[in-house]
């Protein structure tokens, strides 16, 4: 029979470790930094197209829940699903990509109509509004690689522009920190689980954002920025302001 010592050790030993490990997610945790603005367009773009067509990038700045909220309401994206790329096995499920044992980044698959928003204004949201893209493998309350920044490029030219846009904000000086965004080949993409696609519209929470937290609060209130107030503004102007009660504008106003 086990003695009633070995018991409270064992529950002491796991008590002690939940709480290393809290602490160790808080470490190096910050509020989201806040960018210049006006934010800057991109000065290396391509054009728009003459025709309507298809265009794709798979994108990852953190919880893909707030990710994919933003980009499923801006003009010219045809869809955005949440799912997982760039890591080492073949159709992870959640659980194992939030091990962070798979190096799979929650991402989202952003597909466009270059003759209605080029690849670069895409960016222009994603590095303005998505995430804070100075944080390395985390986002707010949320820790490990699976949260990492990173921009997974179907072509070159995709590459090229996201290459010297990064360049161009770090040079300007956009943010107090430089950005850590990863810059990598597109490998593969696995559509997340059913129930994390438009997860924020299902749960109903443009009634209750206070309750949501981190990267995907913030996510969620620029997609209500953008579907109730129609910002952002055309990317190609600009002007990429956000709305006077939104996070980075430190507004203490209510959702």
């Amino acid at each position: 029979m086990r003695s009633p010592s070995v018991g409270r050790t064992i529950s002491l030993i796991l008590i002690i470790g939940f709480i290393a490990w809290t602490a160790v997610r808080t470490i190096g945790a910050r509020p989201p930094a806040i960018p210049r603005m006006p934010f800057p367009k991109p000065a290396v773009d391509e054009p728009l197209a003459s025709a309507k067509g298809k265009e794709t990038v798979v994108l990852a700045g953190g919880c893909f829940w707030g990710v994919q909220a933003v980009f499923e309401h801006l003009n010219g994206v045809k869809s955005a699903a949440s799912g997982y790329s760039g890591g080492r096995i073949k159709s992870p499920s959640y659980e194992m990509v939030s091990s962070g044992f798979t190096g799979h980044a929650e991402s989202v698959s952003v597909t466009f109509d270059p003759s209605q928003i080029t690849f670069g204004q895409i960016l222009m949201v994603f590095f303005s509004v998505v995430h804070d893209p100075t944080q390395l493998n985390r986002q707010g309350p949320d820790t490990g690689s699976q949260y990492r920044s990173a921009i997974f490029y179907s072509n070159n030219e995709q590459k090229r522009i996201a290459g010297a846009y990064v360049a161009q904000l770090d040079a300007a000086q956009v943010y107090s920190q430089k950005i850590v965004t990863q810059i990598v080949p597109f490998e593969a993409f696995y559509r997340a689980e059913e129930y994390h696609q438009e997860y924020l519209a299902q749960k109903r929470l443009f009634a209750s954002a206070k309750r949501f937290r981190g990267d995907c609060l913030l996510g969620f209130y620029f997609a209500r920025g953008r579907s109730v107030m129609g910002w952002p503004p055309d990317p190609g102007r600009g002007d990429l302001v956000p709305p006077a009660d939104s996070p980075r504008n430190n507004s203490s106003k209510p959702v």
